[in-house]
């Protein structure tokens, strides 16, 4: 499988294997094991907290719970857990905005333009319905590339 198949079918279905918004944390580290631990989104929080698979990271939530996913795409190589990407689970980075919009077309996935993360030397898009991102990076003299890709929260708050 390439990483525009891993990220297009995430795209379209708004999960990666186990891992979705909402998923259950205990549900998740018995199918991947356990991640490794970044640490928390905030200084004086203890919850959530920021877990990482390679370049796959999630935010869990006090209550245990998926609630942010996103893929980081701007490194050299990507890092996914084998099991979700079919083989390695490694794979060559710089993807084109060209190539990711020729992907998501040809899945079947409708997209538009994402105006409040296109500013600066960035520009966004968003996949409709699952609101999937894809934020690319746009160095100087050259075409945007890929830096990270996301799927939304599910929108709880368990305070």
């Amino acid at each position: 499988m390439e990483i525009l198949e891993v990220l297009t079918s995430m795209a379209k279905t708004g999960r990666l294997g186990p891992v979705f918004s909402g998923a259950d944390w205990s549900d998740v580290t018995a199918a991947l094991g356990e991640p490794w631990e970044i640490g928390t989104m905030g200084r004086n929080r203890k919850w959530p907290r920021l877990f990482a698979y390679g370049d796959l990271e999630l935010s869990v939530c006090r209550c245990r719970k998926v609630s942010l996913i996103c893929v980081q795409t701007w490194r050299d190589v990507v890092e996914l857990p084998p099991s979700l990407a079919e083989g390695t689970g490694t794979f060559p980075a710089g993807l084109s905005h060209g190539d990711v919009v020729s992907a998501l077309d040809k899945a079947g996935c409708s997209w538009e333009p994402y105006p409040p993360l296109t500013f600066g030397d960035q520009c966004s898009l968003v996949v409709i319905p699952t609101a999937a991102n894809f934020t690319f990076e746009i160095p100087e003299g050259q075409g945007p590339v890929l830096n990270v890709m996301g799927l939304p929260g599910d929108g709880h708050d368990c305070n």
